[in-house]
């Protein structure tokens, strides 16, 4: 399996702040969360953060998410590289993926793996 690792350092904005508009909705986001828990609004929040960067998310959107929280980047980090949905570098206009679990190679995910080739 394959490390997942952030942009170059070439490619990482210095700061990352949401917009009005989606701190508004972030902070909407966490309101849906009972006392103590909104920590688990973290997914979210990254995917706010990642849809207003243009599809991927930069480390310093990552340590910002965090802040909110209290939470360590590393914790964060983790989030963010367990679910595939998350692009921690630039990706094109198109981005194509397809499932490669037990499930759907069941299924004949290597014969749309194949026909992809």
């Amino acid at each position: 399996m394959s490390g997942r690792h952030f942009a170059p350092q070439s490619e990482q904005p210095e700061s990352f702040a949401f917009t009005a508009e989606n701190q508004a909705e972030a902070e909407a986001m966490i309101g849906r969360y009972p006392e103590g828990c909104a920590a688990s609004a973290v997914l979210p929040l990254l995917y706010i953060a990642q849809r207003q960067h243009g599809g991927w998310l930069p480390a310093a959107a990552i340590r910002r998410v965090g802040d909110m929280f209290g939470m360590a980047e590393i914790r964060v980090f983790e989030v963010a590289t367990f679910y595939t949905m998350f692009n921690l570098a630039p990706v094109g206009k198109n981005l194509i993926q397809l499932c490669r679990t037990t499930p759907c190679w069941l299924c004949g995910s290597d014969d749309l793996r194949a026909a992809c080739e």
